[in-house]
């Protein structure tokens, strides 16, 4: 059994570092140049824009901030003020919708699947000004003030979980939306690890709960007792080893954005490609099996954008979750690293019950990201649960909640009314408190 782990520890570290030297090898792009010319259609085209020139591309206005966290990270974020063929009008104040990514993924996660399908695209039609985070990590956060992300054998810059994306990363990008919108509150809406760190903010920054109109949580991981992701779950049980060596060999970085998924996406994944397949059974692995959602013509793109990169101590942290059985700060593995940054020899508990923002839980009965069993106690725990509402599709997965084909009518609906339900008590909230005060 030893033996077996270390070699599940090893083959994982190979695999980061393959994944590290992969941007910057000559044969990719060898490759890449190679592709069959017949086959630039715009799905290729999509998958080699970056998310402001793919908003520009289907005439949407596009705005990219930059705003530095406390610690020095540089972050980027995406925002699309109005719509392009209703709710049009520029410089209009309209309702603020803060939309953030998962593990492994961007603000591209909701443009990828193009107008009418793409969340972003659907949410600023409907009148909402979309701002779209990106996590310190990702292909569109990657700067720091003076640490660099690709320093040999110096991991500093990734030294991080969704700790700090929860704790620093989302207030910062908040209060920075909400400051140039002229908004004093706003609607969240997140996927996946999105959704971690919203509860994160709400537990260790509490007083950002009144910032918050409404939290929607797509596919919501806290707890992670029930996990069925075989990946996560080898890396439960050696996650610590796996942190460790990679930092002993200068590899912080899992699975940046990389040119061998672009090509693997445009040459491999393509239709009509007898090894199409095989990009479908990967995403599977991933997400949770479920054909009826899959859009096989859009894999190109998908590819060409995630992954986008993350830290190898945010899957560890995940990791961390499986093994207690709880949803706790990041365990530094040993007694002194604990108290020194928490005062206590093990992590504490992120205290849900602090989390007093209207939260909607949005889960599935596929999802073996989001158990249903772990969705329950996630909602027993809350401090303002508002609702859990399950997807009509018994099939319907992880991934389906961002690239499922029928994902506007199955979840995004509903979404949008809520959002304009919660907004409309608040508008009447804010009159009785103006009239009582008058």
């Amino acid at each position: 059994m030893l033996r077996g782990g270390l070699l599940v520890v090893i083959a994982t570290c190979v695999a980061l570092a393959a994944a590290r030297s992969s941007a910057s090898s000559d044969d990719i792009q060898e490759l890449l140049k190679n592709i069959d010319s017949r086959y630039s259609t715009d799905v290729f085209e999509d998958a080699n824009l970056d998310v402001p020139e793919l908003i520009t591309k289907y005439r949407y206005p596009v705005e990219t901030h930059t705003v530095t966290t406390e610690d020095g990270y540089i972050l980027r974020m995406h925002r699309i003020p109005h719509g392009r063929d209703a709710n049009n009008v520029p410089n209009q104040k309209k309702p603020v919708v803060f939309v953030m990514h998962g593990l492994l993924s961007s603000s591209a996660d909701f443009v990828i699947m193009g107008p009418g399908s793409g969340l972003a695209y659907i949410l600023a039609e409907e009148g909402f000004d979309v701002w779209m985070g990106n996590a310190r990590g990702n292909y569109y956060s990657r700067r720091h003030l003076t640490l660099n992300p690709d320093a040999l054998l110096n991991t500093a810059f990734w030294q991080f979980s969704w700790d700090e994306i929860g704790n620093i990363d989302v207030p910062t990008m908040i209060d920075y939306a909400l400051e140039v919108s002229g908004q004093e509150r706003l609607h969240y809406i997140g996927h996946s690890q999105g959704t971690t760190s919203f509860f994160v903010m709400g537990s260790l920054r509490p007083e950002y709960n009144a910032k918050i109109i409404s939290m929607h949580a797509m596919a919501p991981v806290a707890y992670m007792a029930n996990n069925r992701s075989l990946f996560l779950r080898v890396l439960a049980s050696y996650g610590n080893d796996i942190e460790t060596i990679a930092r002993l060999i200068g590899i912080g970085e899992f699975m940046p954005n990389s040119l061998i998924f672009t090509w693997a996406g445009q040459s491999i994944c393509r239709d009509e490609v007898v090894f199409q397949p095989l990009c479908s059974n990967i995403l599977f692995l991933i997400g949770g099996w479920n054909e009826d959602q899959h859009n096989t013509t859009m894999m190109p793109a998908i590819f060409g954008h995630t992954p986008a990169g993350a830290s190898v101590r945010q899957f560890v942290h995940y990791g961390q979750g499986i093994t207690d059985r709880g949803f706790r700060r990041y365990d530094h593995g040993s007694r002194r690293s604990n108290r020194k940054v928490y005062g206590s020899s093990k992590p504490p508990n992120y205290e849900l019950s602090k989390v007093t923002t209207p939260v909607f839980l949005h889960y599935s009965d596929s999802d073996p990201l989001a158990h249903v069993n772990d969705v329950d106690k996630l909602f027993r725990e809350l401090g303002r649960p508002m609702g859990k509402f399950r997807v009509p599709q018994r099939t319907f997965s992880h991934l389906d909640f961002i690239y499922g084909i029928n994902a506007r009518d199955l979840l995004y609906n509903r979404i949008i009314n809520l959002i304009r339900a919660m907004d409309a008590n608040a508008y009447e909230e804010e009159n009785e408190i103006t009239e009582y005060q008058n």
